[in-house]
């Protein structure tokens, strides 16, 4: 069973209205919550990456999960479950770098255990007040599918690092990946209707997909459109990794004609699935063929 078979059994358990967009929205409160754990050798190792790096990262792709939402980020709780081989030095630099990559956000609390190895678990708040709030279950068609920033340079740099490159620009995107928080702010302020918008921490190709099976839609998107570094193409299985590398935290939304703000790179349209528009031919890709090029959360990195 994956994550999302997994999701969708808890939903149904709790019957919960809140469950299964990047953030639950607790509008009597005007605040959307959110919560992501990364383990080791699941999510990252040591080898790769520093603890301040991992501090950054922590933080920032839950930051990442608020501006999904369209809400402003405010606050933020950790929770380190630590292995008895972690010195003091690796909270301190893990601390510094969850602080680099808050900013303005507030850390306000958290909690410290022990563990076989490294567990981290944010939970970030944001505030709803004066924005738009999205939903990956509100594409219209007609809406143009905008993005933000690069997409693939993630995926990029954990090929390099695997195959041990220590440096470069594609291990900085997926080491150090920045939340679109102006993008997201844009679209929030300005967007009147419903609108759909979530981050690519799985993928282009999975918030693409998301979006197209919450909102009963088919995403029809220019393949010739979508933003990436022009270095992507130097690897060999570029396409799979600008569509499934994961984690560059890059937005995708579906907003009206008007508000084309964002790279264009389609539309919103009457079917299913998304549909991806190369030069000499259409290619559909359906839920089930999404799900089996994406990571599983419940497989140890070899």
């Amino acid at each position: 069973m994956k994550e999302k078979e997994f999701i969708q059994d808890i939903k149904n358990i709790l019957n919960s209205k809140y469950i299964g967009d990047d953030c639950a929205f607790l509008k009597d409160l005007g605040i959307v919550i959110t919560q992501d754990s990364l383990v080791e050798d699941i999510h990252f190792s040591r080898q790769f990456a520093t603890p301040y790096q991992l501090g950054y990262k922590s933080v920032m792709v839950n930051i990442s999960d608020v501006c999904a939402s369209g809400a402003k980020p405010e606050y933020l709780t950790i929770s380190l479950s630590l292995p008895e081989n972690i010195t003091g030095e690796f909270v301190n630099e893990f601390y510094k770098g969850a602080k680099t990559a808050a900013q303005e956000v507030e850390i306000v609390g958290g909690d410290i255990t022990g563990a076989d190895k490294i567990y981290i678990s944010v939970t970030a708040v944001g505030r709803t007040k004066g924005r738009n709030i999205s939903s990956r279950a509100n594409a219209k068609i007609g809406q143009k599918i905008i993005v933000s920033g690069m997409h693939g340079s993630s995926g990029a740099g954990l090929k390099e690092l695997l195959s041990g490159k220590k440096e470069g620009k594609f291990i900085t995107a997926h080491l150090m990946p920045e939340a679109q928080k102006d993008f997201s702010r844009m679209i929030a302020e300005n967007i009147r209707e419903n609108y759909a918008m979530m981050d690519t921490s799985d993928g282009l190709m999975d918030a693409l997909s998301t979006i197209a099976k919450e909102s009963k839609v088919c995403l029809s998107v220019d393949f010739d459109k979508i933003p990436h570094d022009k270095d992507l193409e130097k690897f060999a299985d570029w396409h799979d990794l600008l569509f499934f590398g994961g984690e560059d935290y890059q937005l995708v939304a579906t907003v009206p004609e008007e508000n084309t703000q964002g790279t264009v790179i389609g539309e919103v349209k009457q079917g299913a699935g998304v549909e991806v528009c190369y030069k000499d031919k259409k290619v559909l890709y359906m839920p089930e063929d999404v799900e089996r090029k994406l990571f599983n959360h419940f497989k140890e990195e070899k």
